[in-house]
């Protein structure tokens, strides 16, 4: 099972990958939305904002979110380091059940192109 830390080096390597990211995905990246990434087998949630292409992680809470975050993730911490490793297809998690994605429409589209 994946600790606290490794769940927090794999958002900051998306974070990275996401600033490396060719001109498309960055652009679709490039918007300003709070995001939380509950992270359910160590029920914890980090809470913060995707903004200018980067993922900014500002505060780790215990339990599922306690606010409705615009972007909101959930998914266990081996499937977060399996994701951002590439070892894990985002479609293929979320299509299963693995991956929980919530957004409004429009973010979900363009969250699709990153994804």
């Amino acid at each position: 099972m994946a600790t606290i830390q490794e769940c927090r080096e794999a958002l900051d390597r998306l974070s990275d990958n996401l600033a490396r990211a060719d001109e498309g995905v960055r652009g679709a990246a490039a918007f300003d939305r709070s995001l939380s990434c509950h992270i359910t087998d160590l029920d914890q949630t980090f809470k913060g904002r995707l903004q200018a292409g980067r993922i900014r992680v500002d505060a780790l809470t215990p339990g599922p979110p306690a606010d409705k975050a615009e972007i909101r993730l959930a998914m266990t911490g081996d499937d977060l380091v399996a994701l951002v490793a590439g070892e894990l297809k985002f479609a293929k998690a979320w299509a299963s059940g693995r991956v929980r994605l919530e957004a409004g429409f429009r973010d979900l589209l363009r969250l699709k192109s990153m994804l």
